[in-house]
């Protein structure tokens, strides 16, 4: 992709030299054995966008971006803040179309076929595609089973008493909640702490049988105990669903993902990806000095 044709001026040296090279900490093994009766969320699916642009009226917020998502992967979506990594995340599962002035090009193909395909439905869409927020948000009133089995209702799907059971269990097994809150499912979800309450949204993600798991800086708001479980559930959904995640930290990025694509967005100009590749490729030895400035926290 061609970037902007205004040039990228490097940021002013700092009157103390940087020295810190970022570490790149070892992967998280992915596909841990999970405890309990589990079963595999879907079939992976891999996702690819190609030459996805986005508009909110007049304003031009992504140009251009192109990206495989590979199945059976956490691909992470780095950026500063304001380069379009979030609405790119609401376009993968057809979000974007939901905001009136919205406008959109290109396609996004899951297993090769556009879902922005007219003869496509929306709610298959989301179904196969499902999205995990910054804040999170289950219903506070709602009891922790019923959060859980909130999505089937809005997929349509009809389980008998057992198989709801069964799926609770499964689904909060898999987001690492079960054990904490197996004896109070009746309870409300909104009592729950914050990381906890984040891993619930997860279940109930995780109940509609996604076969991609999209997540907009889903530990921003934790502390680090809450962080790194979170990140212990990603390590091992990967095994079984594809994880698109957006995230501020680098060391996030680093643990969680595989690969990883940097967006950036110059002089108010659209966001677009200056590269991708391997993770590990992407914080020790990028192709563009941008990318290398941004993961070395230079800038952004």
């Amino acid at each position: 992709m061609t970037a902007p044709a205004d040039g990228y001026t490097a940021p002013a040296a700092s009157p103390v030299p940087y020295t810190q090279e970022f570490p790149v900490p070892p992967p998280v093994p992915r596909g841990a054995p999970l405890t309990g009766s589990v079963v595999r969320v879907g079939p992976l699916a891999g996702l690819e966008a190609r030459g996805v642009s986005a508009w909110f009226g007049d304003h031009h917020v992504l140009d251009s971006v192109s990206l495989q998502m590979r199945a059976g992967e956490v691909t992470a979506l780095i950026g500063p803040s304001g380069c379009g990594k979030s609405t790119f995340l609401r376009i993968l599962n057809r979000m974007h179309e939901l905001v009136p002035s919205a406008a959109l090009a290109g396609e996004v193909l899951l297993d090769g076929k556009d879902i922005y395909d007219p003869d496509r439905r929306l709610t298959e869409a989301r179904r196969q595609i499902g999205m995990v927020f910054q804040k999170p948000n289950p219903f506070p009133a709602m009891s922790i089973y019923d959060n859980v089995l909130a999505g089937l209702k809005l997929t349509g799907q009809r389980k008998n008493r057992q198989a709801k059971d069964d799926l609770v269990e499964e689904c909060l097994l898999k987001a690492g909640l079960w054990r904490e809150v197996r004896d109070r499912l009746r309870q409300p979800g909104g009592a729950l702490s914050g990381g906890q309450q984040q891993r619930l949204c997860i279940a109930r993600s995780l109940a509609i049988r996604p076969r991609v798991l999209l997540m907009d800086e889903p530990c921003s708001a934790l502390d680090p105990t809450s962080t790194r479980v979170i990140e212990e559930t990603i390590a091992e959904l990967v095994a079984e669903v594809t994880i698109v995640i957006v995230t501020h930290n680098m060391q996030q990025a680093a643990r969680v993902s595989q690969r990883c694509a940097f967006f950036l967005a110059e002089q108010n100009t659209p966001g677009y990806i200056v590269e991708h590749g391997p993770t590990g490729a992407m914080f020790t030895s990028p192709r563009d000095p941008r990318t290398a400035d941004y993961v070395h926290g230079r800038f952004g």
